[in-house]
């Protein structure tokens, strides 16, 4: 068996940092055709399910940071941070599952309070 060296951690780098980039079809070419991404949004399913759920948001943004990749070869984490025109330094996770090269699954973590706190939705 060939070590790969922590693959699934340099796919989800390259994953993130074309997102944050506003580079969707480099994103979505990273993915596996029956991907399923479970957000706090909702459960995304394939990549066409998972464009709707990437394009707007990534494209709206005005700034990101890659906080970090952390992973081996067959799962990451990636940490990061965005600006938006409603919101500033919005963090989020994925958790991120790689299969022969290919990402199949992200769990994506982030709070919608501040998002609906800055659509000016009540905190209550």
């Amino acid at each position: 068996m060939t070590a790969t060296n922590g693959l699934a951690q340099k796919i989800a780098e390259d994953f993130v940092h074309a997102w944050t980039g506003k580079e969707v079809e480099k994103a979505l070419g990273l993915l596996a055709d029956d991907v399923v991404c479970v957000a706090p949004t909702g459960t995304f399913e394939g990549v066409e399910g998972y464009r709707a759920f990437l394009e707007r948001f990534a494209n709206s943004l005005i700034g990101a940071t890659v906080i970090d990749v952390l992973g081996n070869d067959t799962n990451a984490a990636t940490v990061y941070s965005v600006d938006t025109p409603i919101l500033k330094d919005f963090r989020g996770i994925d958790y991120i599952t790689v299969e022969n090269g290919k990402i199949t699954r992200v769990i994506s973590v982030f709070d919608m309070l501040p998002m609906h706190l800055a659509r000016g939705g009540d905190q209550h």
